[in-house]
């Protein structure tokens, strides 16, 4: 018996092995096998399938997938101001690979945990910030790291009051959050883009938009 599989996982899964088999909509794809790596949280998979090529040609292949599920993302900002609220907070991945200290600057971001988009992001900007946002614009979906990743971001902007006090720390502190709110003149925060001050992918994303084709445009 394999926890994940025949018994509940840590989280009450079953039958996670199943994720992909049935998968249709490429005929030049045949899902071969999917085996079951961890599910001590999120899942990793391992997927063994016919690949054929452009010259008509098959392969087998394997890849390995790791899903944490869809999440959202949001860039909070004040048109009347031109500020935006990002946060700061530790993050192990990018510490371990070459980041000087793990304090990365981000748009409030989250899981979706069973939540429509929308949803999800004004529960994750309350929580991140503190602030309730206003009506948010969804920009782009994209999946972030499809060589191995199966997570979509849905990636929003809203507005803030930015008459409202902010509060200094945010966070969910059951789930080990301590994160510091960051209110920023966007010209500065578009200025970090370049010297690479804000290297998480999706806060980039959102802040090059908005000096493209958002509340921003002809500013930068």
């Amino acid at each position: 018996m394999t926890a994940g599989i025949d018994t509940p996982d840590r989280r009450g899964r079953t039958g996670l092995d199943r994720q992909g088999r049935d998968l249709a909509g490429n005929p030049g794809v045949r899902i071969v096998d999917v085996e079951l790596l961890s599910s001590d949280w999120y899942v990793l998979r391992k997927t063994t399938y016919d690949y054929r090529h452009q010259d008509g040609h098959w392969t087998r292949e394997q890849r390995e997938t790791y899903d944490r599920g869809d999440g959202a993302a949001v860039l909070l900002y004040d048109a009347d101001r031109a500020t935006v609220v990002l946060t700061q907070q530790f993050r192990l991945p990018a510490y371990v690979n070459e980041h000087p200290d793990g304090m990365l600057l981000e748009v409030p971001a989250g899981l979706l945990d069973g939540d429509a988009p929308e949803e999800a992001i004004r529960r994750e900007a309350a929580e991140e910030t503190g602030l309730d946002i206003g009506e948010p614009h969804l920009v782009f979906a994209p999946y972030m790291s499809p060589g191995s990743v199966t997570e979509r971001l849905h990636c929003f902007a809203a507005p803030y009051d930015g008459s409202a006090a902010l509060a200094a720390r945010a966070g969910v502190a059951e789930e080990g959050e301590d994160i510091t709110v960051v209110e920023l003149p966007f010209a500065d925060a578009l200025a970090m883009v370049r010297t690479g001050r804000i290297a998480d992918a999706k806060t980039v994303m959102l802040l090059q938009w908005a000096a493209l084709e958002g509340p921003f445009k002809g500013t930068a």
